[in-house]
């Protein structure tokens, strides 16, 4: 076997990533090369090395014997780097990095941030907005908040609410619904991008098959639930999208039938890396004002639903 000394980083990244999701082309857009990129990575790497990492299979790359062993201890040395780095990035403890949607930060959020500042003044909050996975083994994201299933590659997951949907409109447009049916007149604001259809509520509402008449259709659901707040339409909101406008009564939820989508909004961090104490804080107090705010909801749309 040659010395180790010989094996280059770039190619014991390839391997280490090709690994840890699966398949070279997720690796490569980690990474951000071409899957031919990472494929002649990893052969260099496997010439230097002496040894196969992988068996080539019309199901894609299947770490060998040794490569699952190999892939196990290079996983933990590239964590030990990431942390390191990460480390040496945050010069001050006292800031917590947090990486959310930039609905979830507009809708939820902002809200309640001065309710944090004041249960722990000693820690300052650095958000980032955005839909992008960050990859928590490079970044100095300190804690994420993403939706879906829960199963991403590569990333501790933690279920902190499931997702469930209904349908929200303005007061006016609220006047005249009696039954679920009626919602049927009503324009629908849609979002494009979303996981979800009607179809999903419908089903749960006894209406599965129906179709709603499209009124506008945006690309981003904080401008769906501007344009249902200025009565423009009917929209499919969730909890954290609509919880503020439906307690403070901007919006109202006319029926108490709530449909789960499967998905759910997970707190996510890098496995490698210990969680500070101030990141263990933030979960707490997220944790407290979800509860609060679905208390505050379902109290809301019980009231309205049985007026």
């Amino acid at each position: 076997m040659k010395e180790l000394n010989t094996v280059h980083l770039n190619g014991l990244r390839a391997v280490e990533a090709a690994g840890r999701l699966g398949s070279l082309a997720s690796a490569a857009a980690e990474l951000g090369v071409t899957a031919g990129a990472v494929s002649q990575q990893i052969a260099k790497t496997e010439a230097q090395l002496g040894r196969m990492l992988f068996e080539r299979t019309a199901r894609g790359l299947v770490a060998t014997d040794f490569g699952r062993l190999f892939l196990a201890r290079l996983s933990s040395a590239f964590g030990e780097l990431a942390e390191a780095v990460a480390s040496a990035r945050r010069r001050d403890e006292s800031v917590l990095t947090i990486s959310v949607a930039p609905v979830f930060a507009a809708r939820w959020l902002v809200y309640r941030l001065n309710r944090f500042a004041e249960r722990h003044p000693d820690i300052r909050l650095r958000i980032d907005a955005t839909t992008t996975l960050v990859n928590l083994d490079t970044s100095d994201v300190d804690v994420g908040i993403r939706v879906g299933a829960g199963d991403w590659p590569g990333v501790h997951a933690e279920l902190l609410l499931e997702q469930k949907i209904f349908p929200v409109c303005s007061p006016n447009m609220a006047a005249d619904l009696r039954v679920p049916a009626d919602i049927l007149k009503l324009p629908a604001v849609i979002d494009g991008h979303s996981m979800f259809t009607w179809e999903v509520w419908f089903k749960e509402a006894g209406l599965s098959g129906s179709q709603m008449t499209v009124r506008h259709t945006f690309n981003e659901a904080s401008l769906v639930l501007d344009a249902a707040i200025a009565g423009q339409g009917v929209m499919l909101a969730w909890q954290t999208l609509a919880g503020f406008a439906v307690t403070e009564g901007s919006l109202v939820a006319p029926f108490d039938i709530r449909a789960r989508t499967g998905f759910g909004h997970y707190f996510v961090r890098s496995p490698s890396r210990r969680e500070s104490k101030a990141a263990l804080a933030f979960k707490r107090w997220v944790r407290d004002e979800v509860e609060e705010g679905m208390r505050l909801l379902d109290a809301k749309i019980a009231g309205y639903s049985g007026k």
